[in-house]
């Protein structure tokens, strides 16, 4: 019995579909499954990781404005494994090393601090994004993907029509079923991708937005300082 005759409820369930499946569409099939299942985990991680780190940098920021000793701080707090301790730790390195010698150049101090902080900035959003791009890669090369299996299948079936010299549901139904759960699972990864990329991007613009300010507020804090400097 031609297996393309048998379209009753079971063979169209989408295990059946993935195992009667050409070659190349379960290979498109499986490579999709593979990238979602990627997606959640990295969905999963940044959601934890961002969590993290907005609750212990409003924390650490907390903690930093309400100290009156910037120096017993950084002896205490320096080595917290935060964006914000590393944005701090590399402003007071910075300070250290333009303000022992006799003569201090404020201007030229001012400026260092400004640019190290925001190098600092920069450096910290880089690791809080990695693998995002992941996330957009899943999200716009998915649907394509699941697009040509989509057109394998109804070549497949179009070769079904041919050699059974039939045009009924019966044969064409099979090799159609498997290219519309082609697309399906195509949109199925790059769905929650896409939505993810654009939540988690929004999430780090804050985070980054809120290092921005607190180096900003610590440049000040070290700018009065230097002004009473001799």
């Amino acid at each position: 019995m031609n297996p393309f005759l048998n379209t009753d409820a079971a063979t169209l369930s989408p295990v059946a579909l993935f195992l009667q499946a050409d070659i190349v569409v379960k290979l498109v099939m499986f490579g999709l499954l593979a990238a979602s299942i990627w997606t959640w985990a990295i969905i999963f991680m940044f959601w934890r990781k961002l969590g993290r780190t907005r609750r212990a940098t409003e924390v650490f920021e907390r903690d930093f404005w309400k100290a009156d000793d910037v120096d017993a701080f950084y002896k205490a707090r320096a080595e917290d494994d935060l964006p914000s301790a590393r944005v701090f730790a590399a402003g007071v390195a910075e300070w250290r090393r333009s303000t022992q010698g006799a003569v201090i150049d404020r201007a030229g101090t001012r400026e260092r601090l400004a640019t190290t902080m925001g190098a600092a900035v920069a450096t910290e959003i880089d690791k809080l994004s990695d693998r995002l791009n992941v996330l957009a890669t899943v999200g716009s090369v998915a649907p394509f993907v699941g697009l040509f299996g989509t057109v394998w299948g109804i070549m497949r079936s179009f070769t079904s029509i041919a050699s059974e010299q039939n045009t009924s549901l019966a044969v064409v139904a099979p090799g159609i079923a498997e290219a519309l759960f082609a697309t399906a699972i195509g949109l199925f990864a790059a769905i929650p991708a896409v939505i993810a990329y654009n939540r988690f991007s929004h999430g780090i613009n804050r985070i980054e937005a809120r290092l921005n300010r607190f180096a900003d507020g610590f440049h000040a804090t070290l700018s009065r300082q230097l002004d009473r400097e001799r």
